[in-house]
């Protein structure tokens, strides 16, 4: 390990504890060196190699807190649990990169960081779907490179998509993907068509709701409604938000065929996870359909982008924001330092969707979110 890349915290630390990138705010290596923990944190601002993970983890490792862009698979999982490693802590809610099925072979628990990230990976969604449908990011070059000033104000400027009472289209109505929904129907009075493999009862209570009180306004009502079909959604849409997970499944769920299907004027939205969508195909789609956008938050093959795709016009790019708020980010990493230290300290699994408890000045005894609990065998917490 290069000493000059790696800061050490609370050296004389009984347990060693590997973070493969710097975190944000202080609470999480507060909770890690009161726990004994020796923290070695890696000051890279390039992706790590796997190698040079390997060699920080050494033969002498409690445990890791790792990244979404790392590809923690047996190979590292193992040198990890060889290294006497009893937990990987993914700072993340998403763990595609983690190969869980190997870890709990190893037996070794995997943590994650649910709970924090809805409502903001939400907000930018809905700036990203804005950004879009009004060519804000168009507009920004367009001012910059001075040729505001030579035209000024132009009644055909730049024109938009105006979203208001129009239908908004979600593929995987989880938890961010509610709220997404929440925010553009209530905001912008849109109806909604969802695709999920589970009907969202309480998303669809929400809208009746809202649509209610409308009614009671003396405005029209909005519709919440469950698709039989993904494809019956990219029909019906005028703006496609993806909310799905990434697994073998749901890779390249967006190709050409369902990219053909949208509205050749519609708006792509994927602040979910890259490989959902072909991004080859995306770019052909947009060169075709001038009229046709995506707002991309996430890439096939991040942190690269297809060729082609920075180029085009219709398409707004943001570098994997959807966590990116200093409360959403700094609550992940209280989570993930609380993972790795209540494996170590053999308390048990919380097991709730509130997480907001650790976040507090009274956090509970136990691990947030451990993703291979029940396949561990790992007790559950009996605090109400």
């Amino acid at each position: 390990m290069d000493p000059d890349r790696w800061t050490t915290h609370n050296p004389s630390g009984t347990t060693r504890v590997v973070v493969t990138k710097e975190l944000p705010g202080r609470r999480w290596l507060e909770i890690l060196t009161a726990a004994d923990c020796r923290v070695e944190v890696s000051s890279s601002h390039t992706l790590l190699p796997t190698e040079a993970i390997a060699e920080a983890i050494g033969d002498d490792c409690g445990a890791a807190i790792g990244q979404l862009t790392e590809p923690w698979r047996e190979e590292l999982l193992g040198q990890l649990r060889r290294a006497g490693g009893r937990v990987y802590s993914n700072y993340a809610v998403g763990y595609d990169n983690v190969d869980v099925a190997a870890a709990t072979g190893l037996g070794l628990p995997v943590g994650n960081t649910p709970g924090v990230l809805t409502e903001t990976t939400a907000q930018l969604a809905v700036a990203l779907t804005f950004t879009a449908a009004r060519r804000i990011a168009e507009g920004d070059a367009f001012t910059r490179e001075g040729r505001f000033a030579e035209s000024g104000w132009l009644p055909t400027l730049l024109l938009g998509k105006l979203l208001w009472r129009r239908t908004l289209g979600i593929v995987g109505a989880g938890r961010i993907g509610a709220a997404y929904a929440r925010m553009m129907v209530e905001g912008h009075k849109m109806d909604l068509v969802y695709y999920d493999l589970y009907p969202n009862e309480a998303l669809e209570a929400y809208v009746a709701d809202y649509s209610s009180l409308l009614e009671a306004h003396g405005e029209p009502p909005v519709t919440c409604t469950r698709a039989d079909s993904m494809d019956e959604v990219l029909a019906a849409a005028d703006v496609v938000s993806v909310h799905t997970v990434l697994d073998e499944t749901t890779r390249h769920l967006f190709g050409a065929a369902q990219f053909e299907t949208m509205k050749p004027d519609a708006i792509f939205v994927n602040s979910s996870r890259g490989p959902l969508h072909d991004e080859a195909a995306l770019v052909r789609h947009c060169r075709a359909y001038p009229d046709f956008y995506a707002a991309l938050d996430v890439y096939e093959d991040e942190p690269q982008t297809a060729p082609g795709l920075a180029e085009l016009p219709n398409v707004v790019l943001a570098p994997h924001l959807g966590s990116a708020t200093s409360w959403t980010r700094e609550g992940m990493a209280v989570l993930a330092a609380t993972n790795a230290v209540a494996v170590l300290r053999g308390r048990p699994i919380w097991g709730r969707p509130d997480v907001t408890p650790f976040l507090g000045d009274d956090p509970p005894a136990a691990a947030p979110s451990i993703v291979n609990a029940d396949e561990l065998g790992l007790p559950r917490s009996t605090d109400e």
